[in-house]
């Protein structure tokens, strides 16, 4: 065998071993017992353990020495650049630290639920700042710099290769005053009316599958549970989501659903060929995001799929209080005040994330205090969205990220809404007579142009390359705002 082929022989094992990792991590969010916490923590603190092992092997090393990247495939030249990439990552970190961390997270998953049940951030505190603490020597370790924006920024790379706090500071800047003055004039106008009653959470439950189908998550490959937080886990040939359910509330089950299917859609749409390699999975989160909040919003919160829900609810639920699908597609996207970032309209929505994004920076830095931060989230929410936070529930504990010491990760949310927000530019040019689809439901010819544009690639290009590529033309925030302005400033009248 050639050292490339011996080299990805090795990879293949460990790629096989993290998805080993992530279904631990799927069954610890869904169905296992919660006195197997600590037992779980050490079980995470094993694999990582051998995970570091097999990406600090020296024999990676040899092989990489003996590979010549410039002899290789298109495909070939891609695996080395991540492999690389993962190597000089991973031998920077060490290996007790990583299992710590894994070790930790693990742990602080379920002290996290347990105090956004009770309110209690007090609680929840003690392991958070010790959280941070392993994130910031991370970063450090990676970045080999104590320089507190080369950490963070060492953190981000993780979940977005070649995007810096600098790029996003730029994107939010140019972002925030047209969101800010949408949500204003929009919410000087009467609001639609939203949803009333109780919806049976098992007909939530059926609905979501069907809605999951509809978008083309192949429930052979998948499946479809119940989780605090809803999330994605796997690739390939197993991937598998989450969403939750309020009787109150069936849009939050619907389209925390339709998010969740963008994500495993992505997964499974990826080339066969590239299965339990680095090639195999989303290449970035920001990309990820793109799938998830384009399914959701551009075509899940569409006049034109919305007309088909509404005779679906209809169906499960009977009278729902709407006089005809117009009412039901201003209730599906009206702006209205609540602290839920998950919950937000479209609108909305990037604020939240940029409230995270500055306070996780400032934790990682060190110029905020674990011990502070409930004040701090509180002061700013309230700042950005004119009103208080009534209980830490609502403000900051209701995202389980930080609690699993996903660093870096929030800020790829907006990013992958200024990525759908291109996409979507496209794919309608593409496709001008999609909403005729869309109307009966049918999602076929729009993620099959996803598909083909972007996910069956996995981790062939670099996030931006495979982006600009699609839309043809360089990434830019503009046609997001664009399209919210014209689609909220239609159903507000503005």
């Amino acid at each position: 065998m050639s050292a490339f082929d011996e080299l990805m022989a090795f990879q293949h094992q460990t790629e096989a071993l993290a998805q080993i990792a992530g279904r631990l991590g799927w069954d610890q969010e869904t169905v296992m017992p919660r006195g197997a916490a600590d037992q779980r923590a050490e079980e995470f603190a094993a694999i990582e353990a051998v995970l570091h092992a097999r990406r600090t092997d020296p024999r990676v090393q040899d092989w990489l020495a003996a590979i010549d990247d410039a002899a290789l495939d298109p495909v070939g030249r891609a695996q080395m650049r991540h492999i690389r990439r993962d190597v000089e990552r991973a031998t920077r970190v060490p290996e007790a630290l990583a299992t710590e961390i894994a070790r930790l997270t693990s742990r602080a998953q379920g002290l996290w639920a347990e105090a956004r049940a009770n309110d209690d951030f007090a609680a929840f505190a003690p392991v958070l700042e010790k959280i941070v603490a392993l994130k910031r020597e991370e970063g450090a370790a990676i970045a080999q710099t104590q320089e507190a924006g080369a950490v963070y920024d060492a953190l981000l790379d993780g979940f977005e290769p070649g995007t810096s706090a600098a790029d996003l500071e730029r994107m939010f800047a140019a972002m925030r005053p047209r969101l800010v003055a949408l949500r204003a004039a929009c919410l000087e106008r009467p609001a639609p009316d939203g949803l009333s009653g109780q919806f049976d959470e098992a007909a939530q439950m059926r609905l979501a599958r069907r809605l999951a189908k509809a978008f083309g998550y192949d429930m052979a490959r998948g499946r479809v549970d119940k989780a605090v937080h809803p999330f994605s886990s796997g690739s390939g040939a197993d991937v598998r989501i989450t969403t939750r359910t309020d009787a109150q509330d069936p849009f939050n089950c619907l389209y925390s659903t339709v998010h969740e299917v963008g994500h495993g859609c992505y997964e499974q749409a990826i080339d066969p060929a590239y299965a339990l390699s680095p090639l195999g999975q989303g290449v970035s989160m920001g990309v990820h995001e793109s799938q998830s909040r384009i399914y959701e919003n551009q075509l899940g919160r569409s006049r034109a799929f919305s007309g088909w829900l509404f005779d679906r609810m209809r169906e499960s639920f009977g009278d729902l209080g709407m006089s005809d699908a117009d009412a039901f597609y201003r209730a599906v996207n009206r702006l209205r005040q609540g602290h839920i970032r998950t919950e937000a309209d479209e609108v909305q929505y990037n604020l939240h994330i940029m409230l995270r994004f500055d306070l996780e920076r400032a934790l990682i830095s060190g110029d905020l205090a674990v011990a502070d931060l409930e004040s701090a989230w509180n002061d700013r929410f309230e700042a950005d969205f004119g009103f208080a936070v009534d209980k830490p529930s609502n403000g900051c504990l209701q995202d389980v990220h930080w609690s699993v010491g996903l660093f870096g990760y929030f800020p790829t949310y907006a990013l992958g809404n200024v990525y759908a927000g291109g996409l979507h530019q496209a794919m309608r040019a593409a496709l001008p007579d999609l909403d005729a689809d869309l109307a009966e439901g049918s999602l076929d010819r729009a993620t099959g142009w996803l598909r083909e544009s972007v996910q069956r690639h996995g981790g062939l290009y670099e996030p931006r390359d495979v982006i600009e590529t699609a839309v043809g033309k360089p990434i830019s925030e503009a046609p997001l705002l664009d399209y919210l302005e014209e689609k909220f400033g239609l159903l507000y009248g503005l």
